[in-house]
């Protein structure tokens, strides 16, 4: 008899599609005089105190291990942070993990909460990572789509649709990455009746909390009356601090749920690196201004850039959070991936199609605005110039 070749990869990796983000970087591979607008990282260097703080640890020989949860100093800072800012009140002993970036933290919520079958709502367009760790901890997702008409804002009445006896959390991300949305108090206090109708848990990834425009203010969905108990609230410093290479992150949870995470967290990552956390730690220490001089440069940028596509004929949700803009490229009758690559090839400028994003995220494009002001500017003069000629 002869026998079936059995692959090596587990169905359930098989089954996964790479990034859609991963994909156009490749192509960028080897091309010149490319502007890329799709890269999710700050073009600020790390504040230079917190850069000092590293090298004085590293100078003092702090290169070991620290504990499983992160260093204490770290978390103490984390939770006074999230107290005096939100007013949600956290242990640091038990209650606040330090992870390698939020995509750890991620991760570890998923596979700490999940058993195989159960629902997860995830509101879309989504950040790319959050259906793979669904799908990679035995659990389904289940998207709920926003729309521009609603400023990519979710109803509760959508979520409440697609509720079953599975559905076990809820995926939220405001501000949101792609599209810039930002939910107001009162709209998360509608999602947190929802919550609590049908006992569910919340995973909020708040990232971008500090970057935020217009006199909009970030709401934590934790610090929303009976949600502490029900949500896992993810942040980091990658953003605000412009920290992407250190890769420093936490999550937030009741006692229960955060040890959960971190009996996967022992075993798989261990800690994060120890002078990331020295740096994280006096990142929060002193306000310095840093952030705020950050979102100014940010706001000025977001201006200009959904001025520029709506006068180029992409019309353009205004963003409130975050830092990039969710243009719709359904005008030219192209998909978000034909736009993209024939911009790409074309002009020469890099931008993420929608689909990454999910289904609902299909007809539009993520313009990343975390570049300098003369690079957009040349980036508008081409996509103006290709969307003529493609008119």
């Amino acid at each position: 008899m002869t026998e079936v070749s059995r692959s090596p990869i587990s169905q359930r990796v098989q089954r996964l599609s790479p990034s859609g983000i991963r994909r156009f970087f490749d192509l960028i591979q080897g091309m010149e005089g490319v502007i890329s607008l799709g890269v999710g990282e700050p073009d600020f260097a790390t504040p230079w105190r917190v850069r000092e703080a590293a090298i004085y640890s590293l100078e003092r020989g702090h290169t070991h291990y620290s504990s499983n949860y992160g260093l204490l100093s770290l978390r103490q800072q984390i939770a006074a942070h999230l107290a005096e800012r939100y007013g949600v009140s956290y242990a640091p002993e038990n209650e606040v993990l330090v992870t390698v970036g939020v995509s750890e933290g991620v991760d570890l919520a998923m596979r700490a909460l999940l058993d195989p079958g159960d629902e997860v709502i995830v509101v879309e367009p989504a950040y790319v990572s959050y259906v793979p760790c669904i799908v990679l901890a035995g659990g389904v997702p289940v998207p709920v789509a926003t729309s521009e008409a609603a400023a990519f804002c979710v109803r509760p009445r959508d979520i409440e649709a697609k509720i079953t006896p599975r559905t076990k959390a809820i995926v939220l991300n405001y501000p949101n990455n792609p599209t810039g949305a930002v939910m107001t108090r009162d709209e998360l206090l509608a999602i947190a009746a929802v919550v609590r109708r049908h006992n569910l848990i919340v995973i909020s990834d708040e990232v971008y909390d500090r970057l935020v425009y217009g006199g909009h203010q970030h709401t934590a969905f934790s610090a929303l009356p009976g949600m502490r108990d029900c949500t896992v609230l993810l942040s980091g410093f990658s953003k605000n601090y412009a920290m992407t290479g250190w890769r420093v992150g936490y999550a937030c949870a009741p006692r229960q749920i955060i040890e959960s995470m971190m009996k996967v967290h022992q075993y798989t990552i261990m800690c994060a690196p120890t002078p990331s956390q020295v740096a994280a730690a006096e990142a929060l220490s002193q306000d310095k201004g840093e952030v705020e001089q950050m979102v100014t440069a940010y706001d000025q940028r977001r201006r200009l850039l959904v001025q520029g596509l709506n006068a180029s004929g992409l019309s353009c949700f205004e963003p409130q959070g975050a830092f990039y803009a969710f243009p719709s490229v359904k005008s030219t009758g192209m998909s978000s991936d034909q736009f993209a690559e024939l911009l790409l090839k074309e002009e020469r400028v890099a931008a993420v199609p929608g689909s990454a994003f999910g289904a609902s995220g299909e007809g539009y494009l993520r313009c990343c605005y975390a570049v300098s002001l003369q690079e957009l500017e040349q980036a508008l003069e081409r996509i103006a110039r290709f969307v003529q000629r493609h008119r």
